[in-house]
């Protein structure tokens, strides 16, 4: 259960980021607030609160000049220190910010597109190093309306434009930006997230993390996302400690540098999901180990993906002679729409778990098991909910409140929860609207409305334990995604691939996410298929547009892909057709899988279905 300590500023009366920043910048003025990594100890860049004030009230008259009080502005940076003073500039401004990562080279602008047509943003915020280069792939972009969309790298503005900054009438209510997630095709929703919203997660933050004026955070999140922005940018400034970022890329090249971070700086929190330790299992050799004193650490959170409980007792017990301890873990539950926290556990406590059968869970049944049998499958608890947020489990069909230990989908209240989908009034009142049918539950938690999540979990004392999805979003290194978004990459990658014929869903190897496309292939390409063309541009197209490599990828024959009777894709029992080798696979691709005893060991079938996969290149 998340545990309460003494609220490090209580006793100042913030209702805004805006007020909270002036607030450092005038009481820990030169205090270094933000250093940026360039590799493992050296220092590439460094703010203090002083001059992050001073940068954010330069950016936000500029912004004022341009008469944008209130528009949209798409933010768009490399990792670095001149994000957050783009971020705090819009916040000065009253203007609403929308965090975004720069297109790849050669990247499809797809979903950028979509965001600046969404918000109407009017203002494009970048570094003098991108500019050019992003306003020629905007310019290229057929279908992207860049006519009214202003400009305006921030990095080269003089601060002396900070004397001129108007302060804005701001609020708990305003809105303070937008959180895109990944949407239906074509259509990305932006979560709207309040100033009140920001502070109520932090204090819930600094509570179930056991946050002090001694903590110092280390984190390589991207921060455009929610957990890099508001766990590792904003909770320290909710703190006035020190905050150590690096380059996601840095980490993932080399994820020693995450941890020799920690090592260096004496850090106490830092996290990232569930694949970041397993990377670290993998990656970090013997050698490495030996220079590494992680006994700093005691909040390694984990979330934005399933927690495997494999993969803390291997960390722990790897990084164990570094001083690492595992009740340092912390396995926490938070979404997008909820600003970020939903629940988390007890800081000094082991993470809490449950083994249960797997074929019931795949049924959505609890059957608990010992964990000495092979046909178990143990899942982390993510701890509870704090007393002025509820967090719990309904049955999705009656819209009643489960019993404890059946699963049903999770939904949340609180004030943290976000004010809906920016622009999507219907779609906000279906998910951010939902009441219980029985009015008449004598828990107090029966009082709604609640965001319904489309996750879905038990409890058990209390705990919350995730099982699955409600929605077949797929989640793979933290970021969610949407089958149907990958399905229309990968009919349209090839004319032998038929049209609403596929399905994109994820399965388990190694402990992580991995991404599996089963496509039906025209019948008049059957006899005359290039499998090795086919296969490369569906590759190439499901990376182009979404930042995703394809695990495994199976032709099957015309016809064969399960379908509802109204005609949809049945993606789930796609998926265990696959498991089971059932699926009617297009036979000179490769080895047909219908033997169902190939795939008794399935992870060693995948390996093999990998190995040819990489042959076929």
């Amino acid at each position: 259960m998340i545990s309460y300590s003494n609220s490090l500023i209580t006793q100042h009366d913030f209702s805004t980021l805006v007020e909270l920043l002036s607030y450092r910048a005038e009481n820990q003025s030169e205090q270094k607030a933000y250093s940026f990594l360039q590799s493992t100890e050296k220092e590439a860049a460094s703010l203090t609160y002083k001059e992050l004030h001073l940068q954010a009230q330069a950016i936000a008259t500029n912004l004022q000049s341009l008469n944008l009080v209130g528009e949209r502005a798409l933010l768009l940076y490399q990792p670095g220190l001149d994000f957050i003073a783009a971020f705090f500039g819009c916040l000065y401004a009253g203007v609403v910010a929308i965090p975004a990562y720069p297109p790849r080279k050669n990247q499809k602008l797809s979903r950028l597109q979509a965001i600046v047509a969404d918000a109407q943003a009017k203002i494009v915020l970048t570094s003098t190093s991108l500019l050019e280069s992003l306003q020629t792939s905007f310019n290229q972009e057929e279908g992207l309306e860049i006519s009214g969309l202003h400009w305006l790298a921030t990095d080269e503005l003089s601060s002396d434009l900070a004397q001129a900054w108007q302060p804005q009438e701001l609020n708990g209510n305003t809105l303070a930006f937008l959180q895109y997630t990944s949407g239906s095709t074509g259509t990305p929703k932006g979560v709207m997230i309040t100033h009140g919203n920001l502070l109520h997660n932090e204090r819930m933050i600094e509570k179930a993390f056991g946050h002090t004026n001694k903590t110092i955070v280390v984190g390589w999140l991207p921060v455009f996302h929610d957990m890099g922005l508001i766990g590792n940018v904003l909770q320290p400034l909710y703190l006035g400690v020190p905050c150590i970022l690096m380059s996601p890329v840095e980490f993932l090249q080399k994820p020693i540098r995450w941890l020799q971070a920690i090592s260096h700086y004496k850090a106490t929190t830092s996290g990232g999901p569930n694949f970041a330790y397993d990377l670290c299992i993998r990656k970090v050799t013997p050698e490495q180990l030996a220079t590494l004193d992680l006994s700093s650490w005691e909040v390694a959170f984990t979330g934005a993906e399933p927690v495997r409980a494999e993969t803390l007792e291997q960390f722990a017990s790897t990084f164990a002679p570094c001083g690492f301890r595992k009740e340092a873990f912390y396995p926490c539950y938070g979404m997008a729409e909820t600003t970020l926290i939903v629940t988390g556990g007890e800081k000094t406590a082991l993470p809490i778990t449950c083994n249960v059968e797997k074929a019931a869970l795949e049924q959505n049944r609890i059957v608990k098991q010992p964990d000495d049998r092979k046909d178990t499958h143990t899942i982390v608890g993510c701890g509870q909910s704090p007393a002025d947020q509820k967090a719990i489990v309904v049955d999705p069909q009656s819209l009643t409140m489960c019993p404890p230990e059946q699963v049903g989908e999770i939904w949340v209240a609180g004030p943290s929860v976000a004010q809906g989908y920016w622009n999507q009034p219907d779609e906000t009142e279906k998910t951010f609207n939902a009441y219980l049918a029985d009015t008449n539950v004598s828990d107090s938690a029966a009082s709604g409305p609640f965001f319904r999540t489309g996750d879905l979990g038990f409890l058990q004392d209390g705990e919350l334990f995730i099982t699955g999805r409600l929605k077949d979003v797929i989640i793979v290194r933290g970021q969610n995604h949407y089958p149907q978004d990958i399905e229309l990459t990968v009919e349209k990658s090839h004319p032998s691939l038929r049209i609403g014929c596929g399905a994109a869903f994820a399965i388990d190897f190694k402990n992580s996410e991995r991404l599996v496309v089963v496509q039906e292939v025209e019948r008049s390409y059957l006899r005359k298929l290039n499998v090795q063309e086919v296969i490369a541009q569906l590759r190439q197209a499901v990376t182009a547009h979404h930042g995703l490599e394809v695990f495994t990828t199976v032709l099957v024959k015309t016809g064969s892909i399960p379908k509802t009777s109204s005609g949809k894709i049945r993606r789930q029992a796609c998926r265990s057709a696959f498991l089971s080798g059932s699926l009617d696979v297009v036979e000179d691709w490769s080895e047909n899988p219908r033997n169902k005893s190939k795939f008794i060991n399935l992870q060693a079938d995948v390996d093999s279905m990998l190995g040819q996969l990489t042959a076929g290149k």
